[in-house]
């Protein structure tokens, strides 16, 4: 996967007129290999020598390209992770107290329930609805702890 990662990753960024850098690449390999959203300090920790503010920049390249999101958490920091199409689709649980955050699958058959409410939203609001997105939000075991 990860050749096609970055051929798509490259693809997406010269659309956006862009160029798929060293830097770049380092970042989507940490997202990649990661199992959970990131934040910047976490993402600077995995790889040495990227200075805190070419993360920044690229991951917002990154972003605007398609090639990661950014999930926002009750927290100080945003945290990144790959696009859903590169990543896999999943959901968010995500902690108040810490602000963690952890990726979750649910089964093909609560997904497909899930997708029925989505279907039931859209015909009731009158929105077309892409995707959807399910964050969980409340305490991790060990926040419930202290």
């Amino acid at each position: 996967m990860a050749a096609d990662l970055h051929a798509v990753a490259a693809d997406r960024l010269r659309r956006d007129g862009q160029r798929y850098t060293t830097s770049r690449r380092m970042l989507v390999e940490v997202l990649d290999e990661a199992d959970r959203p990131l934040t910047i300090p976490e993402v600077l920790g995995r790889r040495d020598g990227m200075p805190q503010s070419s993360a920044y920049r690229n991951l917002a390249v990154l972003e605007r390209a398609g090639v990661v999101e950014r999930v926002v958490t009750t927290d100080e920091f945003a945290r990144y992770e790959l696009a859903e199409d590169l990543a896999g689709h999943h959901h968010h649980l995500i902690c108040t107290g810490c602000g963690s955050v952890v990726d979750v699958t649910v089964g093909a058959r609560l997904e497909r329930l899930i997708d029925q409410a989505v279907t039931r939203i859209a015909t009731d609001t009158g929105y077309r609805i892409d995707d959807h997105r399910l964050d969980l939000i409340g305490r991790c075991a060990a926040c419930l702890r202290t």
